[in-house]
């Protein structure tokens, strides 16, 4: 077991950084952090106190870049890194104290689809008062990923990284959390690998509403919902932003209260599973083939550790 405590951020790749910058900070409610290593890169915060909670790197294909777990401590990353050797896993980074945007002690290594992932500690907080907007995403609430092997890949984030299966929709989806909070990381089944969405947490569903409310003012629609998921009972809605990827706007995602009693439940894949309220229904084929993303090698394992 890694002791891996949250979900702190996601970075992704983009040949269209300019308009998604505006977006999130116009648009979204994120807002930029101002960082000494600007150069290509753009780091946005939520309300919470993560450093940052989402980064754009320019680059020409999109795709993405890492997601950061966080760790209670130097030991914990240390203990991590061995583990991860011991199980033949390429690291990219050894631990070490990061000479990134926000800072602290981590390492980075592949999964077997060659995702680069960031295990950290001690990364630094924001301390200052938010300035309230109309909408606020306080943090990441959870990130799913397309895969061409859904076994192999569930086997992997629980054997290896200590995750736990909370639900699986039917053989198609398997929700996987790190903590009480139903899920963190998800994965379906594709026929690659790539960013299904990002969902980024509200405090309500008046929040919700508000920012659906802000993005058609920015002239662009909905992609699926507003409705409420069966797995994990949230609310949500989703759009797609303007490099192309997927995000989503939730809030009230199930809490696993007693763990030691819970047991993963199968899911059936029909319309008012996906959407207990009736309103959304099951995904248009438009927004399956923007969550389908395009296949992504891993620009960590082009670039870095092969």
């Amino acid at each position: 077991m890694l002791g891996i405590t949250h979900l702190r951020h996601i970075s992704l790749i983009t040949p269209n950084i300019d308009k998604q910058f505006a977006f999130y900070e116009k648009v979204w409610g994120l807002d930029k952090v101002d960082t000494p290593e600007d150069n290509g890169a753009a780091y946005f915060r939520g309300a919470g106190p993560e450093h940052h909670i989402l980064s754009l790197h320019e680059g020409g294909n999109p795709g993405l870049h890492h997601i950061a777990f966080g760790m209670v401590d130097k030991n914990s990353v240390d203990q991590a890194a061995e583990i991860l050797q011991s199980k033949n896993v390429i690291i990219v980074d050894p631990p070490g104290y990061l000479n990134k945007a926000g800072g602290g002690y981590g390492l980075r290594f592949l999964d077997p689809e060659n995702r680069l992932i960031e295990l950290s500690a001690w990364a630094e907080v924001h301390t200052s008062i938010w300035n309230k907007k109309n909408v606020d995403p306080v943090k990441l609430n959870h990130v799913v990923m397309n895969t061409k092997d859904l076994d192999m890949i569930v086997e992997f984030y629980t054997d290896v990284l200590g995750f736990k299966v909370t639900d699986w929709s039917e053989h198609q989806m398997s929700f996987l959390r790190c903590n009480k909070k139903h899920h963190s990381i998800a994965f379906n089944q594709g026929t690659h690998a790539s960013v299904n969405h990002i969902a980024y947490e509200l405090d309500s569903v008046n929040e919700v509403m508000r920012g659906i409310a802000n993005v058609r003012e920015a002239g662009l629609k909905e992609l699926w919902g507003p409705g409420r998921h069966g797995p994990g009972d949230n609310i949500f809605c989703y759009f797609q932003d303007p490099g192309g990827f997927v995000m989503e706007y939730t809030c009230y995602l199930e809490t696993i209260e007693d763990e030691s009693e819970w047991q993963a439940r199968v899911w059936k894949r029909v319309p008012h599973l996906m959407d207990q309220w009736g309103i959304a229904g099951p995904p248009t084929p438009e927004a399956r083939k923007a969550m389908g993303g395009e296949p992504d090698p891993g620009w960590a394992a082009v670039n870095i550790a092969k």
